[in-house]
């Protein structure tokens, strides 16, 4: 069950909310190292500025230790991570909907 609490606590940390802004354009699974560089990108646009291969693997190892499993706790978020792949199942009107308005506000501010 979709809650406004689940779907806020999933949005609370900018890298899972930009992952699952990439995940919710996606049709599938996708590969972790796609997800980490679309993260990687939106921070870099946001004008941070450690060196491309360090933020890479910052954002990777955020992903794949925290934000990513975190996210797998709900029914509509899989995360393989033997496998290396990460898909929004069945992903709730609900989530969509709060996702696109989200990712609507941050990219205008």
């Amino acid at each position: 069950m979709v809650t406004v609490d689940n779907v806020l606590g999933l949005l609370n940390e900018k890298r899972r909310r930009y992952a699952l802004y990439y995940l919710n354009e996606q049709d599938g699974a996708v590969p972790v190292e796609e997800v980490v560089d679309a993260v990687a990108d939106m921070e870099t646009d946001e004008g941070s500025s450690p060196r491309p291969g360090e933020k890479w693997n910052n954002v990777e190892l955020s992903l794949h230790h925290n934000h990513l499993q975190k996210a797998d706790e709900y029914d509509f978020i899989h995360y393989d991570s033997e496998a290396g792949v990460v898909e929004l199942v069945e992903s709730p009107t609900e989530l969509d909907i709060i996702l696109t308005v989200a990712n609507v506000l941050e990219r205008t501010n």
